[in-house]
């Protein structure tokens, strides 16, 4: 195979000149650098930033994480989504406290035993942190190769992976892991875009074969998309004097851990009529209905909620299940609630 040294010859120049400064780039603290990757994972940069820095502040170091309430941490993390990232994110500053004494382990293997820390994630520390020569495969890295390349193989198959991670690997200067892996990464997430790449900005360009035959939109190549399915959601505001009721999911679904409005699922959108009569099976006679707030579509990667707050109230006596957590209306900023609820709470109460 002819040498592809160039790659980082004239990636890297590029890459010091032009990289954004950005704040965990500072000093390449181990626990500032994991927190940027997991935030960033399925989040853009400058809304990312923002989060970024409210945790640092909140939680400076990874014992102060670690020792954090979980509602605490997920209403810092409120609004960005994949709930499951602030949870591990809180499991994994445990394991750093407990099995390697408040110290990130400096080998991949155990970066990678930490809970949430895929081989991306602990490719990325473990080069900028600790100089390990472990190729970063991420989305803006499969754009940049499949076009300098050519590649049209479909980067979510299993063979797309392993072909992309193989080629990331010999790329890799193993001298300057570091540099090298936020290099092809900042080339793609600046330069290297989805839509409208500005190719004359490209060091690499003069070697793109994607460019010199007219591809640089055909890819990267994806197999499939995954089917979206439909949820149909009711949310009860019981609203009286004293108050609401939220209830926490815990169920491994969408927003575990957040807290909500009691919910009623539906197969479809349910009409005033309807409703009431599920409200009686469910929980007994004597529901009045009020005002409805609806149907308000939230979109997610694979799931498409439609969702109806409904403003009802409870019959006399009513005994709420056991799960239902009565607080006050001025009170309910304080919870961690999903975009859809913080969205009608701000709308219709608020808060």
């Amino acid at each position: 195979m002819p040498s592809l040294s160039w790659f980082s010859r004239r990636l890297l120049p590029w890459y010091r000149e032009h990289q954004r400064p950005l704040p965990w780039r500072a000093d390449r603290d181990p626990y500032r650098v994991w927190l940027s990757e997991v935030i960033l994972q399925q989040t853009r940069v400058d809304q990312g930033m923002a989060y970024w820095e409210r945790i640092v502040a909140r939680y400076p170091t990874v014992a102060d994480l670690a020792s954090a309430p979980e509602d605490e941490v997920l209403k810092h993390w409120q609004g960005l989504g994949y709930y499951s990232r602030a949870r591990n994110l809180r499991t994994a500053a445990q394991q750093v406290v407990k099995e390697h004494r408040g110290a990130f382990p400096e080998r991949y293997e155990a970066l990678r035993g930490l809970k949430g820390v895929g081989e991306y994630t602990a490719a990325a520390i473990g080069s900028i942190c600790f100089g390990l020569p472990e190729p970063v495969v991420d989305g803006n890295v499969y754009r940049v190769l499949s076009r300098v390349f050519g590649l049209s193989t479909p980067i979510d198959s299993t063979a797309g992976r392993k072909e992309f991670r193989a080629l990331a690997a010999t790329l890799l200067d193993p001298k300057q892991p570091g540099d090298h892996n936020q290099a092809v990464m900042e080339l793609g997430a600046t330069v290297c875009t989805p839509k409208t790449p500005r190719c004359s900005d490209c060091p690499l360009s003069t070697r793109c074969i994607a460019l010199a035959t007219g591809r640089v939109a055909e890819l990267p190549v994806k197999a499939g998309r995954t089917k979206v399915r439909t949820r149909h959601f009711n949310y009860l505001h019981i609203s009286n004097a004293r108050g609401t009721f939220l209830r926490k999911r815990i169920e491994k679904d969408i927003w575990q851990g957040l807290h909500e409005f009691p919910l009623i699922g539906s197969t479809g959108k349910l009409g005033p009529k309807k409703m009431g009569q599920t409200l009686a099976e469910r929980y007994g006679e004597g529901w009045t209905l009020g005002k409805r707030h609806g149907p308000v579509k939230h979109v997610l990667s694979h799931q498409v909620i439609q969702a109806m707050f409904w403003t009802v109230e409870a019959p006399r006596g009513f005994r709420p299940p056991d799960d239902w957590v009565h607080v006050r209306e001025e009170a309910l900023g304080s919870y961690a609630v999903s975009r859809l609820m913080e969205r009608y709470l701000t709308q219709m109460v608020g808060r």
